[in-house]
């Protein structure tokens, strides 16, 4: 499994429009082949940032699969004029996993 993740600085004063067109933006994302699961997560110290999560089976789901993808056109028009700076997108890898339950 891959996380994507990205720090979403959105234009101030923008944040509840930017939410809610996000949560409308999820449903391209989720119906691509490979995708696992996502979160969005806001920040408590900078009302204007988000930490985005995705999970995904391959890399390339995400960087071929969606990116590639009609839905990443409308995902793009959703959201990428929220963006300032546009943000940086980092795949990572499990190495260790310690789960509490």
């Amino acid at each position: 499994m891959i996380l994507e993740v990205a720090i979403l600085t959105v234009k101030e004063g923008q944040e509840k429009q930017f939410e809610a067109d996000f949560a409308i933006a999820g449903e391209y994302i989720s119906s691509i082949k490979g995708y696992i699961k996502h979160s969005l997560r806001k920040c408590l110290e900078q009302k204007n940032q988000y930490l985005l999560l995705v999970d995904w089976e391959k890399l390339e789901d995400h960087t071929i699969g969606f990116r590639q993808s009609s839905q990443y056109l409308e995902w793009k028009r959703l959201l990428h004029h929220y963006y300032d700076p546009f943000p940086t997108v980092e795949h990572y890898e499990t190495i260790i996993e310690n789960i509490n339950e």
